[in-house]
């Protein structure tokens, strides 16, 4: 679990972040989300340590990260998986040798145990033979299961996704969604997601954060988003007639008023 209280992060006169806290759960799907400008990656950012707050605190399963010393952020971050928004992979290395650079970085693991292990991960984000190649030679899909490899080659009981579904098309998006819903709740991880892919709100948002000119404006689940009044969140949400037609089939299947062959999950399959 990762807790913020009452964070603020400003750079200069202007205040990205005013004031959020919340909880971020084990084995659940933390979603942060909101229009560019939110505030959400600057959130992100100070999470993972990449900016300091100007206050408030970061809390990881008890341990106050915010007062950590360096040495103490090092061995916390150990403990850390990052899936870039770019997957970030090294171009001159294959994929076995993009896994296998945070176990060559942080343990002293023989070559056959790393080995073993990279083969191990590859396998769970079905990559089993692309070991050899490199990242020019596989679609884009295929190079954001790499970065997710990566991520958990370590075994973190932290995950950070940074728009995981940033340039795929929608039906590799939904399938990086299931892998990482199906990973973090596999691993018991605490998985927090920057989107503003709709899709992944309504596949795999159990807890969801909608953060508006840097103040959290929402918070639930993508059972309850459906039914919010909150109408910063629901111009956002709502964008399209399509889905404000699908919002108002939702609150008429909710009382009743037509079938179930007609719901919303049907559409939007």
């Amino acid at each position: 679990m990762i807790e913020i209280k009452n964070i603020k992060k400003g750079f200069g006169p202007k205040t990205v972040i005013n004031d959020v806290s919340a909880v971020f759960r084990t084995g659940k799907c933390n979603l942060i989300i909101g229009t560019s400008g939110s505030g959400k990656t600057v959130m992100m950012k100070c999470l993972v340590g990449l900016f300091e707050p100007d206050s408030g605190e970061i809390i990881y399963d008890g341990q106050n990260f915010s007062e950590m010393n360096e040495e103490r952020r090092k061995e916390l971050r150990q403990n850390i998986g990052m899936l870039f928004q770019g997957s970030a992979l090294f171009d001159s290395q294959t994929v076995e040798q993009n896994v296998m650079f945070p176990l060559d970085m942080f343990t002293k693991k023989t070559y056959p145990e790393k080995l073993r292990r990279v083969n191990e991960v590859l396998e769970r984000v079905n990559l089993k033979d692309a070991n050899k190649k490199y990242p020019a030679e596989i679609s884009g899909g295929m190079k954001k299961r790499v970065g997710i490899a990566r991520a958990i080659v370590l075994n973190p009981k932290y995950l950070f996704c940074d728009e995981p579904n940033s340039g795929l098309d929608p039906q590799t998006s939904l399938l990086i969604d299931k892998l990482i819903k199906e990973i973090t709740e596999e691993y018991n991880i605490t998985t927090v997601v920057n989107t503003h892919d709709m899709n992944s709100v309504m596949e795999i948002g159990d807890h969801i954060m909608y953060m508006y000119q840097g103040v959290k404006e929402w918070e639930g689940s993508n059972k309850e988003i459906i039914f919010s009044k909150n109408k910063l969140l629901n111009d956002f949400i709502f964008a399209s007639e399509f889905l404000q037609d699908a919002k108002d089939m939702r609150m008429l299947e909710a009382k009743g008023k037509i079938d179930n062959n007609r719901n919303m999950d049907e559409l939007l399959k």
